[in-house]
């Protein structure tokens, strides 16, 4: 089965805080690819790699991105498909600076945002298994199951 999900970050050194983001997408068992792209080093590779993401069966990306955060907005300035924004705490300020640079998105440009960290880096994964639920039953089962666990306890 092709990945449904492309998870993008903009440092390797993001990969410990996003690796919640793949495990929890694991469990849900959507298929994801991850890749190493910044937005502001190798913007050319973001462009490329997103305005033929769902031309190739993506249907969901996950950006993550500390300081500036300019990876999530790229990422939808190139693609319709939903962009969910996970703020890094790479700076001095904690995150507080990602997390208003992907929160602020203009009118028209929306990208989805979840916490500061590793909870969001969950809840991004969450919100993309939601998100494909309402197209792929297997995914929508295992949220349902997911959800009644939350409900029970």
């Amino acid at each position: 089965m092709n990945p449904l999900v492309a998870v993008l970050m903009g440092s390797k050194s993001d990969m410990e805080t996003m690796q919640p983001c793949m495990d929890t997408l694991a469990k849900f068992g959507i298929e994801h690819e991850v890749h190493v792209m910044s937005a502001h080093r190798t913007p050319d590779r973001v462009r490329e790699f997103v305005s033929s993401a769902r031309d190739r069966g993506f249907e969901v990306i996950i950006a993550a991105a500390g300081g500036a955060a300019a990876l999530p907005g790229v990422c939808k300035a190139y693609t319709p498909l939903p962009v969910i924004g996970v703020p890094l705490a790479s700076s001095e300020l904690k995150g507080v600076d990602a997390l208003y640079s992907i929160v602020q998105m203009p009118p028209g440009m929306p990208v989805a945002t979840v916490a500061v960290g590793a909870w969001g880096a969950r809840n991004a994964a969450t919100l993309a298994a939601e998100i494909l639920s309402l197209k792929h039953d297997a995914i929508r089962e295992a949220y349902d199951a997911y959800r009644q666990s939350l409900a029970s306890g």
